[in-house]
């Protein structure tokens, strides 16, 4: 790129150094996902409303563009941290979030059968979502430090992590979450180096541990069995949301004109993308998974070319907690699988959602940051016009 830089190269202000390190690529595609996020709310909003008799039609809209302003700012703090800033603000949100899941089932919010959210001043708020990308960091930090081979037992910890989290997300009970997790920690326990025969047997185990939550929780049963029997089931939920996306065509009807989306339950969170798709077409939805794409496909590279392992390994997971998280929500959306009760990072409404989701990119983000050593000597994306 050749633009006007807000920074000359010889500002040495943190926020300069911010400017001239960090991913401006990456960065102009999430305030992108952000921006169309509140777009999508505005059209959204009018409806969700209706259904559910509150007398504002910009009620969501309005907070949303709230949350995106908060999301932003998350964003740019958190990437301004160095390494160490990360490791340490993660090891704290991890406490502090795990302390709040463990009180949930005395204080939490019930509803549609879980207990994942806390309320309080007209807003929840949800500590599964910010304990992710917080687990993630921490469980790459002790594989790192296993790795070392200095007597800490790093893989054990981190599957220590590991295990209390997923516990206590099964007992609200959110299977979905529970998967996102146990996959990008998959990943990372596989970036890390260990034995294949290792991974082998966390797929295993983590397979027969999902698999009897189909036995064990009466919701999940249910929806696995209306996804492999829809003749047999209520699945208006995702014939609704197929219908509006159909409706879109290749451009869509228009912002704000869709029809199908009065009849989409929770339009505005887990079925925005069949808003989007209805209003703006099969060419905007293609728009998306691109910029979805590009987010893990970059973010993973840059990664990859990482010279220290903890970084490494906590960047790439967190990148592949972002996309797998906007895979399980479209694929939902496109009743490729059985629903779940997941945002699209940045698009659906939600403030936990889209405030956590600052927090994972601007993590990453941080630890991609160029800095002397923190690349191979023969990634080229360590040249100084590499951001130019």
């Amino acid at each position: 790129m050749t633009t006007a830089h807000a920074f000359p190269r010889s500002d040495r202000s943190p926020l300069g150094v911010w400017w001239w390190t960090v991913d401006r690529w990456m960065l102009g595609v999430v305030a992108l996902l952000i921006a169309i996020g509140v777009v999508i709310s505005f059209s959204a909003s009018p409806a969700a409303a209706v259904r559910m008799n509150i007398g504002d039609p910009f009620h969501f809209a309005v907070r949303q563009c709230l949350f995106a302003v908060g999301a932003a700012v998350m964003v740019v703090t958190v990437s301004m941290l160095d390494v160490k800033g990360v490791r340490r603000s993660s090891f704290f949100i991890w406490l502090a979030a795990i302390a709040i899941m463990i009180a949930l089932p005395f204080f939490g919010h019930n509803a549609k059968g879980a207990t994942r959210w806390i309320e309080f001043g007209g807003f929840s708020f949800q500590p599964s979502e910010y304990m992710k990308p917080a687990l993630m960091v921490l469980v790459a930090w002790m594989f790192a430090e296993g790795q070392k081979g200095q007597g800490v037992p790093g893989v054990s910890v981190a599957f220590g992590l590991y295990a209390l989290s997923i516990g206590l997300l099964l007992v609200q009970p959110d299977v979905g979450q529970t998967v996102l997790i146990t996959v990008a920690f998959g990943a990372a326990f596989w970036m890390a180096g260990v034995p294949l025969s290792w991974v082998m047997l966390l797929g295993a185990t983590a397979i027969a541990g999902l698999s009897s939550t189909y036995f064990l929780l009466p919701h999940v049963h249910s929806r696995v069995d209306k996804f492999l029997s829809p003749d047999k089931a209520d699945t208006h939920q995702v014939d609704a949301a197929a219908v509006a996306q159909a409706a879109g065509g290749l451009f869509g009807r228009g912002p704000g004109e869709g029809v199908m989306k009065r009849h989409v339950p929770d339009l505005h969170t887990d079925f925005a993308y069949s808003v989007g798709a209805e209003e703006f077409g099969l060419v905007f939805s293609l728009l998306l998974i691109a910029l979805f794409a590009f987010v893990v496909i970059r973010g993973l590279y840059r990664a990859m070319k990482l010279s220290d392992p903890f970084e490494q390994v906590a960047a790439a997971g967190l990148f592949v907690m972002v996309g797998e998280q906007a895979i399980i929500n479209m694929a939902v959306n496109l009743n490729l699988i059985p629903t779940k009760g997941m945002t699209l990072p940045f698009i659906s409404y939600g403030g936990s959602s889209m405030l956590a989701m600052g927090l994972t990119l601007g993590m990453a983000l941080a630890l991609t940051r160029r800095r002397p050593g923190a690349y191979t000597p023969t990634e080229g994306l360590a040249k100084a016009g590499e951001f130019a």
